[in-house]
């Protein structure tokens, strides 16, 4: 079967990505160096699919480990790219970590690619590409137009999307699919794996479920005065599990020569916007656990309300997300029990 590199396969979204490739058949090689994630994933996607994917603790901006990860595992038939640091608030105090990490990455990767002959590469973007879209945008799908980013982590995967269609521009045989992402959330249905950030979550579901367990004293909410029905930002929240899936049939389609278009865009969301404090409620509906909280001012970077129109993505690709919030909840808080 076909051998796929993985980068950032032990944070949270390749993590449930690398099970989805295992359990479809392929071989694995994550390469991550660990900065926002922990070895012991590795134990929990054992746990779940019975074999332990190879992995390298490598850094992806290191261009001589990676050649010689390259060298090494020379059936490597295409790459996910999740390695980036992922704070939008972070990435607004810190711009050049995130600038540096981001794109020098991708870079060099690409470079490593390019001189070992590997042709295809599924690239990890978020819909932070899109800003704020106006009323007539809403919702959002690929002809959005790319709005000046909020923040310097959305602009890097602005800049790492205009880096990959200049290289495939330049590299006929390229192919290149850009994976939009909404807001996933949730953990694996086995509670084996799930999102474990390091130091204070920066997304909302983590810090939901540690503070309905008690590791902290309150949920901050960002903002109840913005121009939605309760005030609070809305997203588009999608199953983790649901979001791995469609990394699985990108790499098909790739392999699989299904497309003549080098560069292809998919937004990967539910269709569904949903505000902070609906999520919350649910939340707190679904466990019978009560979350304390306060509502705090806006953050910097944040956009006011986002939910994708997933029809491109549901018909070329034939995926959905179809998860039920509750179900999704409920996994994030079996996750949080077992942690």
């Amino acid at each position: 079967m076909s051998r796929i590199l993985v980068t950032g396969g032990t944070g949270y979204i390749g993590s449930h990505t690398v099970v989805e490739l295992m359990q479809s058949g392929f071989d694995v090689v994550i390469v991550d160096n660990l900065s926002n994630s922990s070895i012991d994933v590795l134990d929990g996607i054992e746990a779940i699919v019975g074999k332990r994917p190879d992995f390298a603790n490598i850094d992806c901006s290191d261009y001589v480990a990676m050649a010689e990860l390259f060298d090494k595992y020379h059936d490597i038939e295409g790459v996910i790219h999740f390695a980036a640091s992922k704070a939008v608030g972070e990435s607004v105090e810190k711009p050049l970590l995130y600038y540096r990490n981001n794109i020098g990455s991708l870079i060099c990767l690409l470079e490593v690619m390019k001189a070992h002959k590997v042709k295809n590469i599924v690239f990890s973007s978020s819909c932070t590409v899109y800003g704020q879209p106006d009323s007539a945008h809403l919702p959002v799908n690929e002809d959005a137009p790319i709005q000046k980013a909020l923040s310097p982590y959305g602009n890097t995967k602005q800049i790492n999307e205009e880096i990959l269609a200049d290289e495939a521009h330049a590299d006929k045989g390229l192919h290149v699919i850009l994976l939009r992402y909404f807001n996933p959330i949730g953990a694996h249905p086995s509670a084996l794996i799930g999102e474990l950030p390091n130091g204070v979550p920066q997304n909302l579901l983590p810090f939901v479920t540690q503070t309905a367990a008690g590791l902290r004293k309150q949920l901050r909410v960002f903002g109840n005065d913005y121009n939605t029905p309760d005030g609070s930002c809305i997203r588009d929240y999608i199953y983790v599990v649901d979001l791995a899936k469609a990394h699985v049939i990108a790499v098909r389609r790739q392999l699989e020569k299904k497309s003549s278009e080098q560069v292809e865009v998919f937004n990967l969301g539910t269709g569904k916007g949903l505000s902070v404090l609906e999520i919350l409620n649910t939340f707190i509906k679904v466990t019978g656990v009560d979350v304390p909280y306060e509502i705090v001012g806006r953050r910097e970077g944040d956009i006011e309300k986002v939910w994708a129109d997933p029809k491109k993505a549901n018909e070329v690709l034939g995926w959905k997300a179809e998860t039920p919030t509750e179900d999704i909840l409920l996994s994030a808080w079996k996750w949080q029990q077992k942690l």
